[in-house]
């Protein structure tokens, strides 16, 4: 799938490090820089892949998700908003499958920004009755930098979804979430101060986080640090065997290689107001894992 991005057609050439390219008329922007490889999808303002030079895929992309207009891509990191989960339709909120504006870019020897706007329309008011302007800004090099500012009066739960590339979820553990978690699966509350380790389905909305996760790999000798600001919440999930075999853009074998680690405002919603935004923002590093560890 990621070959299928970067070799597409050029259909603007924005600067000589970003492109606007396109799949099946979905359009998107690729970033070729000698410290980053990456793409955004302009629907959604989505995070499809960054990849730091020198380092593996650090987010996972489905094989089988659909790049096409309306429907959400299976992987990278999409915005929710503005609710989080199937309280209402679309799931996970209509900014996913909307198109975005490509308002600002800039390059330098260390990387690119870019800033996307989306603003309310008579079809988002048709879904949610709110006057609002969100703004995602993107800082891509050695690290990611997510910044999602909203502005309005309302309140808006939200998260950035983040799909991140791991070798096998049975190898993996992530740590700095707090031990109070909602278990979604279950419906039940638990409070468990230790490190995650998946084990089949697993859904939970962790209540009283840290400001960084640890995403540990020792397969692939990489730890993914994953640094949280404005959040209240952690939602980290896998949906598992059973399920990831019923899901049409997934793979039955795709929750083995993917873990989503998402800050997100759910207990404590975005609540922009008097003409001061709210916020929600990560950053995303990668370091090697020292041979011995």
């Amino acid at each position: 799938m990621l070959d299928e991005i970067y070799s597409s057609p050029i259909v603007e050439q924005i600067s000589p490090y970003i492109s606007q390219r396109d799949i099946d008329g979905l359009p998107f922007i690729v970033i070729s820089h000698p410290k980053v490889l990456g793409a955004i999808s302009i629907q959604g303002a989505h995070l499809i892949t960054w990849q730091p030079s020198g380092e593996k895929p650090v987010l996972w992309l489905s094989d089988k998700t659909a790049f096409k207009a309306g429907t959400a891509i299976r992987g990278g990191i999409p915005i929710c908003w503005p609710w989080f989960g199937s309280s209402a339709s679309p799931s996970h909120g209509f900014a996913r499958i909307l198109p975005w504006q490509l308002k600002a870019h800039d390059e330098n020897e260390h990387g690119v920004i870019l800033t996307f706007v989306l603003q309310d329309s008579a079809y988002t008011h048709k879904l949610w009755p709110h006057e609002f302007t969100l703004i995602a800004r993107f800082k891509l090099g050695e690290t990611c930098e997510i910044e999602l500012e909203s502005h309005g009066e309302y309140q808006a739960t939200c998260a950035l979804h983040s799909y991140f590339n791991i070798s096998d979820i049975n190898n993996i553990k992530v740590s700095g979430l707090g031990a109070h978690f909602i278990d979604t699966v279950t419906d039940r509350e638990h409070y468990i101060r230790k490190d995650l380790v998946f084990q089949g389905r697993t859904d939970r909305i962790y209540t009283e986080p840290g400001d960084f996760s640890l995403l540990i790999d020792p397969k692939w000798k990489r730890t993914i640090e994953i640094h949280h600001y404005h959040h209240s919440d952690i939602v980290c999930w896998n949906p598992g065997a059973t399920l990831s075999s019923s899901m049409k853009d997934m793979n039955k074998n795709g929750y083995k290689n993917m873990a989503c680690v998402e800050t997100a405002r759910i207990n404590r919603p975005l609540q922009p107001k008097n003409g001061n935004p709210a916020r929600l923002s990560i950053v995303i590093r990668c370091r090697r894992i020292p041979d011995g560890n």
